[in-house]
């Protein structure tokens, strides 16, 4: 029998690889971060943007996430990965018995992370430029399927359509953070509660019961290590942290704004992160 899948949905930069680590070291999943990734991320930003329909990105799950899970030899098993946000419609439709994870972050930490640690990786200029032009004239050849050039474009229609073509990539970023989680927040809508569980990366650093709840949310045995774990951060390949500056705020809440408001940010100082 195949295991029963979890998905952990995010924007990146918020903790997804770190919980990944957590989750794995249970018996009972088998737990990865971002798995088969430049599969999944091409794949679903084709999804997102309308140059691919439900029914070819529903093989391409299938045949990715739906064979793992068929060859899976734990009673769960699990994806954590910002990519799966992009398909989370997707997901829902053809897992009826997964249990879902909205891992969110503040928004000002996940930009100004993405924008000093990773800005060779993601929404580059050139890159961003050939992604555009492509979709623009889709008989061009589509970029090669690695991670920098698959960073999603507004939809036709989207309120910024017209203007991410000025975007900086600061800004670019900012509308990554507020999009991803838009599309999990109406994907999961749908989905019983019983099934879903939102949770902030700051409440699960700050208090044990958090970390329980979701260890008892996916009927995971407590090792008592678990939130300890999650007091240094993982997969960071520069240590360093600084809030945003005036003016990268500015630009930030005039794209993200309202999803901070959503989320719950808004009344929220941004915060500082020790690596010491």
């Amino acid at each position: 029998m195949a295991a029963r899948p979890v998905f952990i949905l995010s924007s990146g930069r918020s903790g997804s690889a770190s919980l990944a680590r957590l989750l794995g070291r249970h018996a009972e999943i088998e737990m990865h971060h971002e798995y088969l990734c430049t599969h999944l991320q091409e794949a679903g930003v084709r999804f997102y943007m309308g140059h691919a329909d439900a029914a070819a990105t529903r093989a391409v799950i299938d045949r990715l996430h739906g064979a793992a899970l068929a060859y899976a030899r734990t009673p769960l098993w699990g994806d954590s990965s910002n990519k799966l946000s992009w398909v989370a419609p997707l997901l829902v439709e053809m897992f009826p018995n997964a249990r879902f994870v909205h891992l969110m972050r503040d928004g000002r930490k996940v930009a100004g992370s993405y924008a000093r640690k990773l800005s060779d990786e993601c929404y580059g200029d050139y890159e961003t430029a050939c992604l555009a032009a492509w979709a623009a004239d889709p008989t061009l050849p589509a970029p090669p399927p690695e991670k920098r050039f698959w960073w999603p474009l507004p939809r036709p229609g989207h309120p910024l359509a017209e203007r991410f073509s000025r975007f900086t990539q600061f800004e670019r970023i900012a509308f990554h953070w507020a999009e991803c989680n838009a599309v999990a927040l109406d994907a999961l809508a749908s989905v019983p509660e019983e099934r879903r569980l939102s949770l902030r990366l700051e409440d699960l650093r700050a208090h044990p019961r958090h970390v329980h709840g979701l260890l008892d949310f996916l009927g995971l045995t407590p090792m008592g290590d678990e939130f300890a774990l999650l007091q240094r951060p993982f997969n960071v390949n520069r240590p360093e942290d600084r809030p945003l500056t005036p003016d990268e705020l500015r630009r930030f809440l005039a794209i993200a704004g309202e999803m901070m408001d959503r989320l719950g940010y808004s009344e929220r100082d941004e915060y500082v992160v020790d690596y010491a």
